[in-house]
C-alpha cells in the first residue's frame, strides 16, 4: 500500500485531497492545526500540530513515504490577503512551514513531493486589463506579484526547485487558480469570492441587495475542487514537474459570478458596489502548458461547481439560523 502525508489536511483542499487519496488506496497521514472545519477526516492518522515548529515536523515527516503534499500555510480571500494588515504573518508563517517541510522531506528521502503554489505569483503588470490577462507559466519573471502572499509563494517555489536540483527529489509544483467547492470556509473574513457570494445570496431575500467590492468588472476564473484534485493527481503521476497552472479558462467578472449564483438560487438581486480590496483587475488560467504536458483540462463548467457549492452553503446558512 502506498503511503502519503498531507500537510494542511484540515483545510479545504487538504481535506478533500485526503478523501481522494483514500479512494485510490493510499494509507494517509494528515497534519494541521485543526481538524477539518466541516465533517471528520478520513486520514488513517491525523496529527494536530504546528508545522512552524521543527520538532512537530520531525515527528510527522519521519519516514520516506511515497508522496508528500504540502498545502499548509496562511490562506484567505481578498479581505485577508490584500488589506496589508496580515502581510508579515502571511510571509513568516508560510515561508517557515515550507522551509521546514522541504528540508526534512529531502533528508529522509520522501520519494515525491507536491507544493501548492498560486496564481498570485504572476506579475501585476500582466493583469491590468480585465479582458486580456496573461498568466502563462513563462510570464512569472520578471517578477512583480500584487501581494506579499504572491511573493511568498514565488519565493517558496524557488526553495522547492532548489532542493529538487540539490537533492534530486521528484518535485511537483502547481499554481492554483481560485479553487472552490463544498466544505470550504464561507464566512469569517478568509472566504474567497464564490463562497462569499453564495453566502450573501443565501442570506438575501429575493430582490435584495448584496455588496461587492470594487466596480464588479474585475475578472477571475474559478475551478471546482474535484477538478483541481484530478489535475494534481495527474501531475503527480506524470513525468512533468511544473510549475504548471491548475485552473479554469472560463473567465467571468465578479458581477457575472454573482448573477450566476443568484440564478442558481432562483433569486433576483441588486448589487451595491463598495470600496474594498480587489487584487489585480483580471486573472485567468492559461492551460496551454498543462494541455500539452498532461493532456488535462477541466471537464465541468463553472455552473456545475457553483450549483454544488451554493446548495451546500445555503443548507449551512439555513441550519445555523
Amino acid at each position: 500500500m502506498k503511503k502519503a502525508i498531507v500537510c494542511g489536511a484540515g483545510g479545504f483542499i487538504g481535506s478533500h485531497l485526503v478523501k481522494k487519496l483514500k479512494k485510490e488506496g493510499f494509507w494517509v497521514k494528515g497534519i494541521d492545526l485543526k481538524y477539518p472545519e466541516f465533517g471528520t477526516t478520513e486520514a488513517d492518522e491525523f496529527v494536530i500540530g504546528d508545522l512552524r515548529d521543527i520538532d512537530v515536523c520531525k515527528n510527522v515527516i519521519n519516514e520516506a513515504v511515497d508522496e508528500l503534499y504540502q498545502l499548509a500555510g496562511e490562506v484567505g480571500g481578498a479581505g485577508y490577503v490584500f488589506t496589508g494588515e496580515n502581510d508579515a504573518e502571511i510571509m513568516h508563517n508560510s515561508a517557515l512551514i515550507n522551509l521546514n517541510i522541504v528540508d526534512l522531506a529531502s533528508k529522509i528521502g520522501v520519494k515525491k513531493l507536491f507544493y501548492s503554489s498560486s496564481a498570485c505569483i504572476y506579475p501585476q503588470f500582466n493583469q491590468e486589463d480585465p479582458e486580456n490577462p496573461n498568466c502563462a507559466e513563462s510570464t512569472a519573471y520578471p517578477a512583480f506579484p500584487d501581494s506579499e502572499y504572491g511573493w511568498e509563494k514565488l519565493f517558496s517555489e524557488r526553495i522547492y526547485q532548489t532542493y529538487a536540483r540539490t537533492y534530486s527529489i521528484k518535485m511537483k509544483i502547481a499554481r492554483f487558480h481560485n479553487i472552490f467547492g463544498e466544505e470550504g470556509t464561507y464566512t469569517g473574513g478568509r472566504e474567497k469570492a464564490p463562497a462569499a457570494l453564495c453566502r450573501k445570496i443565501a442570506e438575501t431575500n429575493d430582490g435584495g441587495t448584496i455588496d461587492i467590492w470594487g466596480d464588479g468588472k474585475q475578472t477571475r476564473s474559478f475551478l471546482y475542487i474535484d477538478e483541481c484534485l484530478e489535475g494534481v493527481r495527474k501531475l503527480m503521476d506524470s513525468g512533468f514537474d511544473g510549475p504548471v497552472n491548475i485552473g479554469s479558462e472560463e473567465m467571468v467578472s465578479i458581477d457575472e459570478l454573482a448573477y450566476k449564483i443568484a440564478n442558481i438560487a432562483g433569486k433576483k438581486i441588486l448589487i451595491n458596489h463598495i470600496d474594498g480590496p480587489m487584487g489585480v483587475r483580471g486573472r485567468n488560467s492559461d492551460n496551454t502548458l498543462i494541455n500539452k504536458e498532461l493532456s488535462w483540462k477541466p471537464s465541468k463548467s463553472l455552473e456545475y461547481g457553483l450549483k454544488k457549492t451554493y446548495f451546500w452553503i445555503n443548507k449551512m446558512v439555513n441550519s445555523n439560523e
